[in-house]
């Protein structure tokens, strides 16, 4: 198991923001055999469909380079121009075969990790100077692991090559009783199918490297349940911290809630435990919308703000439970007590009209709430 420096083990997988921080650094899992056993296996589909090319443009080269004038010989500039028309008579294949090289070994390269572009790794670094780091890290045990590594994948090779060798070992013989044309046919056909099963050899270690190297990424990634707490405080902040600032925003909100107060047009109590603040707009002809609520205290200071503003405050504790339960501030309040709250408003209205010399209302309408909107308490 992994541990720190200070020989805490690390036990918890890397956070989103290490792995992100790693990338950006560089730090991506990538495997060599990966890339090197993908650019082998095209290249060696590309010759398995190009060998027939591959052989034409091989017998013109041969026929022009062995054919060739006395006089030419000894010119200069024609054994200049000799040698330019050799190389284009083989540019079709060769063209073809490092270009799909050259694409399989980008793709190769960004198949494990994705593509990443950083410059931290070609930051300079005084601890990679230092001798006793470089001595710590050749005797490693990662050191160790791709040491190992190395002596399987070339024992692998080896064999896979001398069994390779010993099976077209007869076929190899037997090219030099064919005629050219077919002898060069049949040896780059046998060339192309040792290098496949070579190939093979390399996917199978690629296989098994592609986990590891995974894994061996996830390892080194890995933080103590220390870090973790650290970054999470980095992040969200101390708890003290973000406990004051959650107390001045329910202080902010408050403070804003009580301004909004003195433009309602009611204020509804339990009497004592609950307030809320109604407001409605009869030129917009909306439904009612909830400016402020509160419990205890904050019911208290509602209905204190009232009466400083000489806003009705009418006790009904089934209505002001209701809309206190069921409507945020600054939403509507629900349908179904859409008829209730315009009993109340209409009310209000009276009493509001009743100081300009209307005349007084009757007693206050009955609010019967809805069942649905009652509260037990629960």
């Amino acid at each position: 198991m992994a541990e720190n420096e200070d020989g805490s083990e690390k036990t918890e997988s890397a956070s989103s923001k290490k792995l992100q921080d790693a990338r950006n650094k560089g730090n991506i899992p990538r495997s060599k055999d990966l890339s090197t056993a993908l650019l082998l296996i095209v290249a060696a589909v590309t010759l398995y469909g190009t060998g027939t090319l591959l052989v034409r443009d091989l017998v013109i080269l041969f026929d022009f380079n062995f054919l060739v004038d006395r006089a030419d010989l000894f010119d200069l500039n024609r054994m200049v121009f000799h040698l330019y028309e050799s190389v284009v008579a083989m540019m079709d294949s060769m063209v073809l075969l490092m270009s799909v090289l050259a694409v399989a070994g980008v793709i190769g390269s960004i198949a494990l990790g994705g593509l990443n572009f950083s410059w931290e790794p070609l930051t300079p670094k005084l601890s990679k100077m230092n001798p006793i780091a470089g001595l710590k890290r050749m005797f490693s045990v990662q050191s160790l692991v791709e040491l190992l590594k190395s002596i399987a994948k070339v024992s692998l090779v080896t064999l896979i090559s001398v069994l390779v060798v010993l099976h077209f070992l007869p076929e190899t013989i037997g090219l030099t009783f064919q005629n050219i044309e077919l002898a060069m046919e049949h040896g780059i056909d046998i060339i192309i199918w040792s290098f496949i099963f070579v190939t093979l050899a390399l996917v199978f270690i690629a296989a098994i490297d592609v986990p590891f190297q995974v894994w061996s990424h996830k390892e080194k990634l890995k933080m103590t349940k220390q870090e973790v707490k650290d970054e999470f405080k980095q992040q969200e902040g101390d708890p003290l911290v973000r406990g004051r600032i959650r107390q001045l925003q329910r202080q902010a909100a408050m403070s804003r809630m009580m301004s909004d107060v003195p433009e309602a047009d009611v204020i509804i109590t339990n009497p004592t435990h609950f307030s809320v603040a109604l407001k409605y707009d009869q030129v917009s002809g909306e439904a009612p919308v909830l400016l402020a609520k509160g419990g205890d205290f904050i019911a208290l200071k509602i209905r204190e703000v009232g009466n400083h503003y000489d806003i009705p405050v009418i006790q009904s504790p089934a209505l002001a439970r209701a809309v206190y339960h069921h409507t945020e501030i600054g939403e509507e309040i629900p349908q179904g007590l859409f008829k209730v709250v315009a009993q109340l408003l209409a009310y209000v209205y009276q009493l509001r009209n009743a100081r300009t010399g209307a005349p007084m209302p009757d007693v206050m309408p009955n609010l019967d709430v809805p069942d649905e909107f009652q509260w037990d308490g629960n």
